[in-house]
């Protein structure tokens, strides 16, 4: 396995985007709270895109190994309503 040039634990901002659609936000967050259960979700950031087609959700979860990460990225990418993750 490939040495993770982030130490843990660790603060880490994940991106998430997908259409403005009722309940992409809990969506998101619950797949979050799932793989970091002392995830804040007061301080999730919310953007809707120009036009109002997207969001975009911006989550700042305290890491605590590259698998945590690894298996959130996982989860919130292979969902149909997300279309991007970063």
């Amino acid at each position: 396995m490939a040495e993770s040039l982030l130490e843990f634990p660790c603060s880490f901002p994940i991106k998430i985007m997908g259409r403005t659609e009722d309940g992409f936000a809990q969506l998101v967050l619950d797949i979050v709270l799932r793989h970091v259960p002392d995830f804040d979700s007061s301080t999730m950031e919310m953007r809707a895109s120009r036009e109002g087609k997207y969001l975009s959700l911006t989550c700042v979860v305290n890491a605590s190994s590259r698998e945590q990460l690894d298996e959130l990225y996982r989860e919130l990418s292979g969902h149909p309503q997300v279309v991007m993750v970063l």
